[in-house]
C-alpha cells in the first residue's frame, strides 16, 4: 500500500506542475495572437460556405476574402488554408453566430469536454489514479499543443472511446455509428474500421461503413464537381509539403513512392496483428490498429498524437502490468520530447509495438478466457463459437484451433 501511495504521490507531483504550465502556454499563445491557431480557418471556412455556398469552400481566393473580414491578418500560404473535410466546417457553422473570439472559447470547451469523455471512458484504475491519467493529459504537449490550435482531434478521441465503450457492451451497431466521427479527421484513426472487420465484428463494420459512406456522398453533393475537383487538388498538393511529411514514413525514405508501399506493408502488418489478436480483450487490438493506422497514415501533424495517448490508455488496461506500462510511458515520453528530438522516436515506437504485438507467444500469455465474456455474450457474430463450446464443453481445444 505505500509504495501504491508513493507512486501516486510521485505521478500527481509530475502531472500537476505539467498541467498548469501548459494551461498557460495555452492562454499566453492565445492572448499574443488571437487567430493564430487552426480554428480561424474552420470558422472562415464556415462562414464561406454560408455566405458563397459549399462549392467554392475551397476556393483560395474567397478564404482569403472570409479571413480578412474577421480581421485575422492571415495570408493564404501553402500550411495557411483550409484542407479539412467539409463535415468540420459544417460543425462549426452554428458557431459563426458568435464573434470569433467567443466562437473560439466555445470550441475550446467542447474540446476539453472531449478530452474528459475520452478519459472518463478509456482511463484505467480508479479513484486518484485515474486523476492522475487526466491531470497528465492537459500536461501532454501535443494535447494542449492542439487545445492551442483548436484541433478536431478530441473529437474523435472521443468518439473512437465511445465506440470501444459500446464494443464491450455488444452495441456493434451503434459502436460503428459513432465512427462517423472520423470525417473530421481520417487520418487519426485510419485503420480502425477494418480492424473491426478483420477481427470479426461485421455489424460494427457495416455500421460504420453505412454512416462514413452517407457523410462522403453528403459533402460530395454539397461540393459539386468543381468543388470536388478543388478539394482533390488541395489534398494533392497538401502530400508534396514537406512538413506533412516529416512526420511520417516518407520522411525517411527516399522518395514519396517507395515510402507508400511501406505505408501499405504496416498496414498489412497492422491488420494482420489485429487478426492474431482478435481474441484477446478488445482493447488490445483496437489500440494496434490505432498505432499502426499512425505509423501508416500519409498524413500526421504533431497534435495528432492525441489518438496515440488513447491508444496508451487501451493499452495498458487491456494488457495490465509492469512492462505494458513502461511502454506506454516511453512512447508519452517520445511525443513529448518531439520538439526536441524530431518524430522519429515516436515512429519507431508505434513500429516497435506492432512488433512486439504481433509476437504469437503474447496471445497465450494474456489470453484468460473468462475475462472477455462479458464483453461479448451478447455479440450474435460469436453465436457459432458459443455452439462449439456448449457441444464439448472444451473450450481451450476449441480456440486454440483458430488462432492461426
Amino acid at each position: 500500500m505505500r509504495r501504491r501511495n508513493l507512486l501516486v504521490a510521485g505521478g500527481a507531483a509530475a502531472a500537476t506542475p505539467a498541467a498548469v504550465y501548459s494551461a498557460w502556454l495555452w492562454i499566453t499563445s492565445y492572448l499574443s495572437d488571437n487567430f493564430h491557431n487552426d480554428f480561424t480557418f474552420y470558422y472562415a471556412a464556415a462562414r464561406l460556405g454560408l455566405t458563397h455556398g459549399w462549392s467554392h469552400l475551397y476556393d483560395l481566393a474567397m478564404q482569403q476574402q472570409e479571413l480578412d473580414a474577421i480581421n485575422s491578418h492571415i495570408t493564404i500560404a501553402q500550411l495557411a488554408r483550409y484542407v479539412s473535410p467539409p463535415p468540420l466546417a459544417w460543425l462549426v457553422t452554428p458557431l459563426t453566430l458568435l464573434p470569433y473570439q467567443a466562437a473560439y472559447w466555445v470550441w475550446s470547451a467542447l474540446l476539453v469536454a472531449a478530452l474528459v469523455l475520452a478519459w472518463h471512458l478509456a482511463a484505467p484504475g480508479s479513484g486518484r489514479i485515474r486523476a492522475i491519467f487526466l491531470v497528465a493529459a492537459f500536461g501532454w504537449l501535443p494535447i494542449i499543443y492542439g487545445l492551442q490550435l483548436g484541433q478536431p482531434a478530441l473529437l474523435v478521441a472521443a468518439g473512437v472511446a465511445a465506440s470501444v465503450f459500446l464494443l464491450r457492451r455488444g452495441r456493434d451497431v451503434e459502436a460503428g455509428a459513432v465512427l462517423g466521427v472520423l470525417v473530421l479527421k481520417p487520418q487519426l484513426a485510419l485503420l480502425l474500421p477494418l480492424a473491426l472487420l478483420v477481427a470479426g465484428r461485421r455489424r460494427a463494420f457495416a455500421s460504420a461503413v453505412v454512416v462514413l459512406a452517407v457523410i462522403t456522398a453528403a459533402s460530395i453533393i454539397a461540393l459539386g464537381p468543381s468543388g470536388t475537383a478543388d478539394y482533390i487538388a488541395r489534398l494533392d498538393f497538401a502530400t508534396t509539403i514537406h512538413e506533412n511529411q516529416s512526420q511520417t514514413l516518407a520522411a525517411w525514405l527516399p522518395n514519396l513512392e517507395l515510402a507508400r508501399v511501406a505505408q501499405a506493408v504496416v498496414t498489412i502488418w497492422t491488420l494482420s496483428t489485429v487478426f492474431r489478436l482478435r481474441r484477446l480483450d478488445l482493447r488490445a487490438w483496437l489500440a494496434v490498429a490505432l498505432v499502426g493506422g499512425l505509423a501508416a497514415s500519409p498524413y500526421v501533424h504533431y497534435d495528432d498524437l492525441a489518438m496515440l495517448g488513447l491508444a496508451c490508455l487501451l493499452f495498458v488496461s487491456a494488457l495490465p502490468g509492469r512492462w505494458s506500462i513502461v511502454y506506454a510511458l516511453a512512447l508519452v515520453v517520445a511525443g513529448e520530447g518531439f520538439p526536441l528530438w524530431g518524430a522519429g522516436p515516436v515512429i519507431a515506437g508505434e513500429l516497435l509495438a506492432v512488433l512486439l504485438l504481433s509476437v504469437p507467444a503474447l496471445e497465450h500469455h494474456y489470453r484468460h478466457p473468462e475475462q472477455d465474456r462479458p464483453e461479448r455474450e451478447h455479440d450474435p457474430d460469436l453465436e457459432p463459437d458459443r455452439q462449439d463450446l456448449a457441444a464439448d464443453g472444451h473450450r481451450e481445444a476449441i480456440d486454440s484451433s483458430r488462432l492461426a
